[in-house]
């Protein structure tokens, strides 16, 4: 509250910029308008259906392979190296590729936001599964659980922690990689939306974008803890 009092009594007396910090006030005002106008609904909307189904496409399928992984000793040595190498891809530097392989579609920003969510699930579930303590696998097998019902009795609840944290991460990234994606190739989003008034010099939209990428990360990271308590 305090920094945004300033910024405004600064720029009311011309302090700094209009052009580089325009007040909280004009900000404000540019949000409803482009809210009114429907232009910010509209590219919101894509966002979310860009954000959430790379999210479901990379956490889940990070997930699903970070507890075959972890509980295969023969899968850890066929796998785990080549996902970890694949691992150390930059980022920003697919972008491109997949750019000129899916076009400037939703696919290449889905399959972009996928990638990035993708390892931490995988990450944080095959530690969490080889965490678990080895005794407590001795007591399965004593008490005749199938491989099914060990993992949804023990494995699943075990790794949990691990795998909360692992979402959390993943979701951070999976912002990060919208904005990415839609700032190097796209015709709609907030993304495409911020490059379009970086374009025009309109200042105020690209911090209306700034500030919806950061409320919309916090609230999805606010709602993962929720689920965790």
């Amino acid at each position: 509250a305090t920094i945004l009092i300033v910024w405004q009594v600064l720029g009311d007396r011309e302090m700094i910029s209009p052009l580089l910090f325009p007040t909280p006030l004009v900000i404000a005002d540019s949000f409803v308008w482009l809210w009114n106008s429907g232009t910010l609904g509209d590219n919101l909307f894509v966002s979310l259906y860009r954000t959430f189904a790379g999210f479901g496409l990379g956490a889940g399928l990070g997930l699903a392979l970070g507890l075959f992984v972890g509980l295969s000793r023969s899968a850890e040595r066929l796998l785990d190296s080549t996902v970890q190498m694949i691992r150390m891809i930059p980022h920003i530097s697919v972008t491109f590729l997949f750019v000129l392989w899916f076009g400037i579609g939703d696919t290449s920003k889905i399959l972009l936001i996928a990638k990035g969510c993708f390892f931490p699930l995988y990450i944080y579930s095959f530690l969490g599964v080889r965490g678990v303590d080895n005794k407590l696998f001795e007591v399965t097998r004593v008490l005749g659980y199938s491989r099914f019902k060990q993992l949804v009795r023990l494995v699943l609840p075990a790794t949990l922690p691990n795998v909360i944290l692992g979402l959390r991460l993943s979701l951070a990234i999976a912002w990060v990689s919208l904005v990415v994606a839609e700032m190097m190739g796209a015709s709609s989003g907030l993304g495409f939306l911020m490059m379009d008034a970086r374009a025009m010099s309109d200042t105020p939209t690209v911090f209306v974008g700034i500030f919806l990428f950061t409320l919309l990360a916090k609230i999805t990271d606010s709602l993962v803890l929720f689920a965790e308590s």
